[in-house]
């Protein structure tokens, strides 16, 4: 592609994401040495805005990044942070160490350990090397940093095993539920191998995320201001402390001091016995109006100082379609006797309003038809069935979008040779080696030898089953890529992978959640992974360091997630339980509402027509999902001169109530509002400070929000202290609108 192409395709892919940084002015004599070898310019940069003012157009490869220091706070840092995730995993209120936390706490580590390790050589098998080979540096730091960031969420497999022992009573050896997180963390990491060439190589596949991660690093590594060109301005460096320092201080007020202003529901003030007024207005309700003075809360999700504003202008669309016109429409006309019920909730329910006891409804863990039908059929609250169809029309918007749009793009690629239409960042990664392919191949074939073993086994589910699974996570793994790499949203296959094998296995429960972490979850790693080599992309990390810090840490992180959750379930008495406060595993309940769903009952009588099943209708998502995009590329090809038509992405659209429920709406407007100054009106009229500052922010408000939750649980709360009741902290509901989880009839569901 010539460089005037390159330009083209910038403006249309020029998406107001970054915490951008400068450009350096120097060149490094390395990159000097092998300028003429590799085609390069001193004013050669990527064709991208976003990735040109945010990362460095030049590279020393002498940086070293393979050492000692590396290993040692990669692998201290993965025990960690898959320990601690885990434990409060099972908690009732969930607390996480993110990547930004990591990031800060091993700056110093790094350091210290750079003046105080010997400097001389030792020599092992061979193979010399030093413990200190010099500064601590940002590629080492990057390379901690995604050691980590491959374990921040809990390995989802963990979940099956929990169902089997606490939920379905039944017991495997450690080696089975071991085996099956192993197989469906790494599984995923094969797949990312061919995903190189069409989503990290190509220079507008940009992965907005990586960019704030990058800019992190760089901020953290500035030397001195003079370095980093202030000109009187706040080094980014000490922006990032003061603005964490200020997240830290702030965060004990809706945290742990004044949490109502986490949810100011004020127009449910007015009257908090009115039923609807509470239930439009109340932040368990639609939160229309609702406040959040809480950055946990409006970061949700939307990620506003992250996400590009074409894609929130995208989210809001969909909110609004869902949340504030076809949500109200079927509720308040009694659409499936939705009045019955609360207009947002997760639980299942009774005909008669009541909460769905799934036991009365299982024979050793499988459905009993006679009894299901003798103790009546599921049923949920509106706002759930119609989240169901829009996931259903999201998937098949995705595929069709992909194709229109990017199906040439996708084509060219695979049959473009390796070297060709490189960027700067892809001709400067030439100078390490790349990966072998049969390296990912070979990952792949063990990969699936020993989930077809785990699966038969020990029965979790058949070999067929494994196969079909894994070929829907990578069937779908470019298409989702693609959206990902663009939009920083991400579609997810957990619905139509309960849906095909809800058809297919009906009753199973166990088979269900293991087709679903085979297909969702592989899918989900596949891509994380990606993300995490096009991040060592733009940061010139060697690929094959980068290679083996992915795979050991994320074989470790997986032992000890399964080994946290065995040791917790064991000697803590009512894990699970309301009885076992705070250990109550709230989102393990709701993975296993899920196999009572599409495994236990299975789709068919719940969204098809068996067994006075009400949901049939959604099912026609997948239709309008298909057809949605197809007008809008027509019309974008017949009119160019109308620049908005080419942002209309439906797959974003459709994703905007993918996570409502557990996540509640007045999450989407708050995030939504501060995506609107940040990713419109700073980028617009404040660009110097958004440019300099933005991605920054972001980082920062979530380290200070992380490390405060930390310091009130560690040192607060898991002693027994409590903030004393009043107004700010009340017991009953925390934005003061008891009647917004309610039903029509102001009955709470029992």
């Amino acid at each position: 592609m010539s460089k005037q192409e390159y330009m083209t395709e910038k403006q249309e892919y020029e998406y107001n994401m970054g915490d951008i940084v400068e450009r350096q002015d120097d060149v490094d004599a390395k990159i000097e040495d092998i300028a003429h070898e590799y085609d390069l310019h001193e004013d050669d940069n990527s064709p991208i805005e976003e990735v040109r003012v945010t990362i460095s157009n030049t590279d020393d490869p002498s940086i070293p990044c393979n050492t000692f220091r590396m290993w040692f706070l990669g692998l201290l840092f993965t025990a960690i942070v898959s320990f601690v995730n885990q434990f409060f995993y099972l908690r009732q209120t969930q607390i996480s160490i993110g990547y930004s936390v990591v990031a800060l706490v091993s700056l110093p580590l790094g350091h210290f350990m750079a003046r105080v390790l010997p400097t001389r050589e030792f020599s092992l098998f061979g193979w010399s090397f030093s413990l200190n080979p010099g500064p601590f540096s940002v590629k080492e730091h990057i390379l901690i940093g995604t050691m980590t960031a491959v374990n921040t969420s809990t390995a989802y497999a963990v979940d099956i095993v929990v169902l089997q022992k606490l939920f379905y009573h039944t017991h495997n050896p450690f080696i089975a539920g071991l085996l099956l997180v192993l197989t469906t963390q790494v599984s995923g990491f094969a797949l990312a191998g061919v995903l190189r060439k069409f989503l990290v190589r190509p220079a507008h596949m940009i992965w907005p995320s990586t960019l704030v991660t990058a800019s992190l690093f760089r901020s953290l590594h500035a030397a001195s201001n003079s370095e980093e060109g202030d000109n009187g301005r706040t080094s980014r460096m000490r922006y990032f402390l003061l603005v964490t320092l200020g997240s830290f201080i702030y965060y004990w007020f809706p945290g742990f001091i004044f949490p109502t202003i986490g949810m100011i529901s004020w127009i449910c003030w007015i009257n908090p016995d009115n039923i609807i007024l509470s239930q439009l207005t109340g932040a368990n309700g639609l939160g229309i109006g609702t406040i959040a003075l809480d950055w946990s809360a409006a970061s949700y999700y939307v990620q506003p100082l992250v996400t590009p504003w074409f894609a929130q202008v995208n989210i809001l669309i969909g909110f609004i379609l869902v949340v504030y016109v076809m949500v109200p429409w079927a509720y308040y006309t009694d659409l499936w006797d939705s009045k019955t019920y609360p207009i947002l909730s997760a639980d299942l329910f009774r005909e008669d309003g009541s909460l769905y006891d799934q036991s009365q409804i299982l024979d050793d863990n499988i459905l009993d038809v006679n009894k299901y039908r003798a103790y009546g059929p599921v049923r949920m609250d509106s706002f759930f069935a119609l989240t169901y169809g829009v996931g259903f029309a999201g998937l098949t918007a995705t595929v069709v979008h992909v194709l229109l749009y990017h199906g040439k793009e996708m084509m060219d690629r695979w049959k473009s040779a390796r070297q060709e239409n490189e960027d700067i960042h892809s001709r400067l990664m030439r100078a390490y080696p790349e990966v072998p392919d049969y390296w990912y191949g070979m990952l792949f074939i063990v990969t699936l030898a020993l989930s077809l073993v785990t699966c038969i086994i020990w029965g979790f589910m058949p070999w067929w089953a494994v196969l079909l699974a894994l070929a829907i996570a990578i069937f779908f793994c470019l298409p989702v890529g693609i959206v990902q790499a663009v939009t920083n949203q991400q579609p997810g296959l957990n619905i139509v992978t309960e849906y095909v094998i809800g058809y297919m296995l009906p009753g199973h429960a166990i088979a269900n959640v293991t087709f679903k972490t085979y297909g969702y979850v592989v899918n989900v790693q596949a891509l994380t992974f990606t993300s995490d080599l096009k991040l060592g992309h733009y940061m010139k990390i060697p690929p094959r360091v980068m290679f083996m810090a992915q795979i050991v840490s994320t074989v470790i992180s997986g032992i000890i997630n399964l080994a946290t959750a065995t040791w917790l379930i064991h000697t803590r008495p009512n894990v699970c339980t309301p009885e076992g406060y705070p250990f109550t595993c709230r989102s393990t309940h709701t993975f296993y509402s899920a196999s009572v769903i599409w495994g236990a009952i299975g789709p068919a009588r719940v969204f098809g027509n068996e067994d006075n099943a009400l949901y049939s209708p959604v099912q026609w998502g997948f239709v309008v999902g298909a057809i949605l995009p197809i007008p809008f590329w027509f019309a974008s090809r017949k009119f160019p001169e109308v620049a908005w038509l080419k942002y209309v992405h439906w797959p974003v659209l459709l994703a905007a109530t993918s996570n409502m429920p557990p996540a509640l709406p007045y999450f989407y407007t708050n995030g939504l509002f501060l995506g609107f100054v940040f990713a419109f009106c700073l980028r617009r009229y404040k660009y110097d400070w958004w440019a300099r500052y933005n991605y920054l922010t972001s980082a920062a408000l979530d380290t200070g929000v992380a490390l405060c939750g930390l310091v009130i649980f560690f040192a607060i709360q898991s002693w027994g202290g409590e903030m004393p009741t009043w107004w700010g902290n009340p017991a009953g509901a925390m934005d003061h609108c008891p009647l917004a989880g309610a039903n029509y009839y102001q009955q709470i569901p029992q």
